[in-house]
């Protein structure tokens, strides 16, 4: 299925609003690009004076095409949704509905245990749980004779 292009005229200034109108449709749905881009499940992440709570919303998604990694500044969260079958004979009149590979990096307001990050996925909500390191604590160095 192609893509609708839409011109408002042939003055540069409606040209290049034409442009920004065509990338709109190709960031909403990759069946309007013809190659392939990953799109952005929205997140919400908020904190608490224990912890950073990550929530994503990733409905579709099955938990075998779902990955995470984490490091000490930042976590990814990439996978896929598999597109649903079509109808066939049928005239889309609105398809915001994103598939195929999906990426997001959010990095760290402040350090994190990464020893105790915790994950879990429910009805299309993913929930990432980390907590965070204390940064006020004092180590003493020993210091040696030499």
């Amino acid at each position: 299925m192609g893509y609708i292009k839409i011109r408002f005229s042939n003055d540069k200034t409606r040209s290049n609003f034409g442009k920004t109108i065509e990338d709109i449709f190709q960031t909403m749905n990759p069946m309007f690009v013809l190659s392939e881009r990953t799109w952005k499940p929205q997140m919400d992440i908020y904190e608490t004076p224990n912890e950073i709570i990550i929530l994503g919303e990733i409905a579709g998604v099955d938990k075998e095409n779902l990955e995470l990694e984490i490091n000490n500044k930042a976590i990814k969260i990439y996978g896929s949704r598999n597109q649903i079958s079509r109808v066939e004979n049928a005239t889309y009149r609105l398809a915001e509905i994103q598939y195929g590979k999906f990426e997001r990096i959010l990095f760290f307001p402040t350090p994190i245990d990464m020893d105790k990050v915790t994950a879990s996925y429910l009805n299309g909500f993913l929930q990432i749980r980390l907590v965070k390191l204390p940064v006020n604590i004092a180590h003493k160095i020993p210091i040696s004779d030499e």
